[in-house]
This record gives C-alpha cells, sequence and structure tokens, in this order.
C-alpha cells in the first residue's frame, strides 16, 4: 500500500476516489514513564518512554488505516494527516487519515 502525504502519487494517476479511511488508538501513560519523565524534566533530555509510546501509537494506527484502506479496495492513500487529543488526563488518541483512491496502471 502506497501511503503519502502529498494529493497526488508521482508518476500515477488517479482513477478512483475511494472516501475518507482512518486508523486511531488510545494509549495510557503508565506510572514509570511518568517518574522518568519528571526527573528527565529536572536534568532535560529526550522522553525516550514517551517517544517509543507514540511511536508504537503511529505504528498501530498507521496500520488500522491500511486495513481500512484494503477493505475498500485501495492501491493507496493520500493526503494523510497525523492528529492526536488528550482523552484523560493520562490517556491521549492518535489517529492518522487519509484519501483512499485507485491508481492507473
Amino acid at each position: 500500500m502506497l501511503i503519502t502525504n502529498t494529493e497526488n502519487v508521482a508518476g500515477r494517476e488517479i482513477t478512483q476516489h475511494l472516501g475518507v479511511v482512518k486508523g486511531a488508538t488510545v494509549q495510557s501513560k503508565h506510572i514509570g514513564r511518568d517518574i522518568m519523565a519528571g526527573l528527565k524534566n529536572i536534568i532535560g533530555g529526550e522522553l525516550a518512554g514517551y517517544t517509543e509510546l507514540l511511536e508504537d501509537a503511529r505504528t498501530m494506527a498507521t496500520d488500522r488505516m491500511i486495513a481500512e484502506a484494503h477493505k475498500v479496495g485501495a492501491d493507496a492513500i493520500v493526503n494523510i494527516r497525523y492528529a492526536t487529543t488528550t482523552v484523560t488526563p493520562s490517556a491521549s488518541e492518535l489517529m492518522v487519515y487519509g484519501t483512499a483512491v485507485k491508481l492507473s496502471g
């Protein structure tokens, strides 16, 4: 599955728009990550636990979007975007969405 944040796929013609597809996940922090984040706030540096959590969430949401695109027979997903929202003080939703399309050739 081709995915891109542009409106087109270079060298290919979009022959059909199949609609918006999306994937989402809600992830929560755990106490160990919160403790380490608190320490990092004091000394500075990357919050590696949160970076890992967000990367896992992006991958999960993207995989779900791709699965939805496969169900509608898409060849590609164009114009993808990521969004995040706080659901509770300890949990956030990460969502990815785009337009499923059929391509020529």
